[in-house]
């Protein structure tokens, strides 16, 4: 499974970005595709996922902010985020992985992840 991830920049406090990761093949229709972030100094942690099943999870930190979304004819998957703030910054990771509901949001769940894209939030 290949990743290509993109859409990071430098956005103000309270901006909105939309970062992209276009995968391969019927990935969508098999693996879930997930969200990390990783800030300096700090693990790497779940933000958001999609299901094959369509089914999304959001970490607590960005609920109601970030969107994750999927167009499976153009094999992308889409972090649309808003109200951004400056702990939003971050290295943001995609993933995919053949996971259940329950472990969508651990790290370990994922063996193919793309290569990061900086988002940088600016007060």
């Amino acid at each position: 499974v290949q990743l290509q991830a993109s859409g990071g920049g430098l956005v103000q406090v309270g901006g909105s970005l939309r970062l992209s990761c276009t995968t391969s093949g019927r990935t969508l229709s098999t693996h879930s595709m997930a969200w990390f972030r990783q800030a300096p100094g700090k693990e790497r942690e779940f933000v958001a996922a999609i299901r094959w099943t369509g089914d999304t999870s959001y970490a607590d930190s960005v609920k109601g902010r970030f969107t994750i979304s999927r167009d499976k004819a153009e094999s992308t998957v889409y972090l649309r985020m808003n109200s951004l703030k400056s702990e939003d910054t971050a290295v943001y990771y995609c993933a995919a992985g053949l996971t259940i509901a329950s472990t969508v949001g651990r790290l370990g769940s994922y063996p193919n992840w793309g290569q990061g894209t900086q988002v940088t939030v600016s007060s």
